[in-house]
């Protein structure tokens, strides 16, 4: 036993220190990825708005540049790193479980320019995927520039995409826990280390970069406690969140078999998307990028039942096709978007038909959050965890506890598999086949030379 005790130990500073340097770097990477975004949703809004004055050619001048950027961050993709497609955290799911090689050092620069375009370009994309993905990526170079392990470069990359979501959401403990109960999910004391000293350092490391890495993403208004008698309110968001994540999780994949089976050119279906999120972004700017402003908007209780309707409805058909554009983008922040949204419209119907009886509609905006989280992804601690951090409210952790426990009933139910574990099976066949393809093709000219 002493031996083994030993050997757990052996090199375990000098790897604590790795998982350090990784979280450091994945913060600094990250926090100028979501610095630049911030700039360039500015800078769309800003655009849109000028280009209001030119009316026709400024309509035109919109969808051309929104299609463009789409266009050349799938090009990159394409062309450049296939692994660099869509969110990032199933192909880094599949490298810590092992059923996909680590991949090259070029996914980061692709994951972060790519990002840039399509996320920027106003797709319903969220930066959270690329971050997780951007750090699991600089793990590999660490691991590579330190010599570690097989094994170890898994645990460091689950490191790193536990500092890269920690950096997105301003959530140091949502990223932890994400990783442990998603990534690896296990929580052996090797592994948990180094992911909790990551996260910790991704979030010192961003605060290099934002000066406000210390607030929270979301403010909430002041929320009283939960009764006993508001709980019919909250069992309604709970099927409601159950059944509209298991609709979203089909509707994710389906838009992805519908690309992976269409004879359109990828760079061309992007240029189309992105065509078509500029158009809806010349009429309702709001509606289009990221959505932390419609998030927002719902944790304040604004809205109204008609329009709440409208904008879930726009943005779980926004965030089908924009991820089946290819580009780099990920899916948390969507759902955040759906989740808050249908919330605060249970809480407005709510509050309309039995007031007494429904929590205030920004209460359950919060708690929708992580309702919608968990049955799409099936982590309620984290959806729970990511809730109280991006918001600092815990005033709901108990209805909020309720709500997931139902909307994870439900999902299982229906029998729908969660929606990482679904795009981790897609990248670990992708990663084979690409492997296959590589293969072939260096085969090709050795076969000509000996010909």
């Amino acid at each position: 036993m002493a031996k083994i005790g030993r050997a757990a130990t052996d090199g375990q500073p000098t790897f604590v220190a790795a998982a350090a340097v990784v979280g450091l770097l994945t913060g600094l990477v990250a926090g100028s990825f979501g610095i630049l975004l911030d700039a360039a949703g500015r800078g769309r809004v800003d655009l849109v708005r000028w280009a209001h004055g030119m009316q026709v050619p400024g309509f035109l001048l919109i969808v051309a540049i929104c299609a463009s950027a789409t266009g050349a961050a799938a090009w990159l993709v394409h062309r450049v790193e296939p692994h660099a497609e869509g969110s990032g955290i199933p192909r880094v799911e599949a490298v810590v479980e092992g059923r996909a090689v680590p991949g090259r050092f070029r996914i980061l620069p692709v994951k972060y320019v790519g990002g840039l375009l399509s996320i920027g370009s106003g797709l319903a994309l969220g930066r959270e995927g690329p971050s997780v993905q951007m750090g699991g990526n600089i793990a590999v170079i660490v691991a590579a520039v330190l010599r570690r392990s097989r094994s170890d470069v898994r645990v460091l990359v689950a490191a790193g995409a536990a500092a890269g979501l920690a950096t997105a959401f301003n959530a140091p403990i949502a990223g932890g826990v994400f990783v442990l109960e998603e990534l690896v999910k296990r929580f052996d004391p090797r592994t948990t280390l180094a992911t909790l000293v990551a996260s910790a350092a991704g979030f010192a490391g961003a605060h290099l970069v934002l000066h406000n890495s210390t607030t929270t993403d979301f403010r909430v208004p002041t929320l009283g406690d939960p009764t006993l008698a508001q709980a019919p309110s909250v069992i309604t968001l709970g099927v409601a969140a159950g059944l509209l994540g298991v609709a979203y999780n089909g509707a994710v994949m389906a838009g992805l078999r519908i690309a992976d089976r269409s004879r359109c050119p990828v760079v061309l279906r992007a240029v189309g998307i992105g065509a078509v999120v500029g158009a809806v972004g010349w009429w309702a700017a709001p509606l289009v990028g990221g959505g932390d402003n419609l998030t927002q908007r719902a944790l304040l209780g604004h809205g109204a039942v008609l329009a709440v309707v409208g904008l879930i409805t726009v943005r779980f058909a926004l965030g089908v096709v924009s991820y089946a554009a290819a580009t780099p983008g990920g899916l948390f922040a969507p759902m955040l978007v759906l989740g808050s949204q249908l919330g605060l419209l249970v809480g407005l119907i709510g509050h309309m038909l039995a007031p007494h009886e429904t929590l205030a509609p920004a209460g359950l905006a919060l708690i929708g959050m992580a309702a919608f989280f968990t049955a799409t992804v099936r982590a309620p601690v984290t959806g729970i965890v990511l809730a109280t951090e991006m918001t600092g409210s815990t005033t709901q952790l108990a209805p909020m506890l309720g709500a997931c426990a139902i909307a994870m009933l439900v999902a299982t139910m229906l029998r729908s598999a969660p929606i990482y574990d679904q795009l981790t099976g897609r990248a670990a066949s992708a990663a084979r086949e690409n492997a296959v393809e590589a293969a072939t093709r260096s085969e090709a000219p050795a076969a000509t030379a000996a010909g």
